[in-house]
């Protein structure tokens, strides 16, 4: 018989079940976008159809948005909601202290947005996304206006990166939901200081989101390849 063989698939999925299996009776809940997210989306959709739990989700992109729908999940903005119990969502990298880098699905604004009206922010992820310095195996995402473009890049480049214009399947610029670009910046020896970087580029007019997430996740969610989950607290 073939051996199975379990990769980064199996601990997302292993990492959205955990977390969907936290999700209280009644509660607003906050959903991220991403693969990660999907996997707690279909585990949460399973809760749903067999317990008759009742939640309301708030989503953090459109694609986020016909998932959920297409897996019965109902959904309300967060005008409606405006504080919610629990965020759920995904990240390409997380450090030591929980420090996040995110964007690389594009929703890094929304993400953030949503974050922060949350009491509380679970991050799930798969194996290999625990690095002990961001930035050292994934860009970092930083959401612009399209108008001065040239001007911001050069600008963000100032701080210590090289930025590439995220383009779309077609060639042309990426467009985020709400309409911006996003420049994916490369630091040669990862990102020293998180907190400085991210009030520097805060500051670049044009720069409207920052793919660094700094003291907005409470609990992460390692998963396994073996099915099984590690986690860690901020403390």
């Amino acid at each position: 018989m073939p051996r199975l063989v379990m990769g980064a698939g199996s601990s997302k999925q292993a990492a959205g079940k955990a977390a969907a299996d936290l999700v209280r009776d009644g509660v607003l809940l906050g959903l991220g976008t991403g693969s990660t997210v999907d996997a707690f989306l279909e585990a949460l959709a399973r809760r749903i159809q067999a317990e008759g739990i009742t939640v309301k989700g708030v989503p953090t992109s459109a694609k986020t948005a016909q998932r959920a729908e297409a897996l019965g999940i109902p959904l309300t903005s967060l005008d409606e909601a405006q504080e919610l119990d629990l965020v759920v969502d995904g990240a390409d990298e997380a450090d030591p202290q929980l420090r996040l880098i995110k964007g690389g699905g594009g929703a890094l604004l929304r993400e953030k947005i949503v974050a922060s009206a949350g009491k509380h922010v679970i991050i799930i992820i798969g194996e290999g996304k625990r690095v002990p310095r961001l930035g050292t195996g994934f860009l970092l995402p930083v959401e612009v206006l399209p108008f001065g473009s040239k001007v911001v890049t050069r600008h963000v480049a100032g701080l210590g990166c090289q930025p590439f214009l995220r383009a779309s399947d077609t060639g042309a610029p990426f467009v985020t939901d709400n309409g911006n670009w996003i420049l994916d910046c490369r630091f040669a020896d990862g990102i020293a200081d998180p907190e400085g970087l991210h009030s520097a580029l805060s500051q670049v007019p044009g720069v409207v989101g920052v793919g660094l997430f700094l003291n907005l996740c409470d609990l992460l969610i390692e998963g396994r390849a073996d099915g099984g989950t590690r986690t860690y607290t901020r403390t």
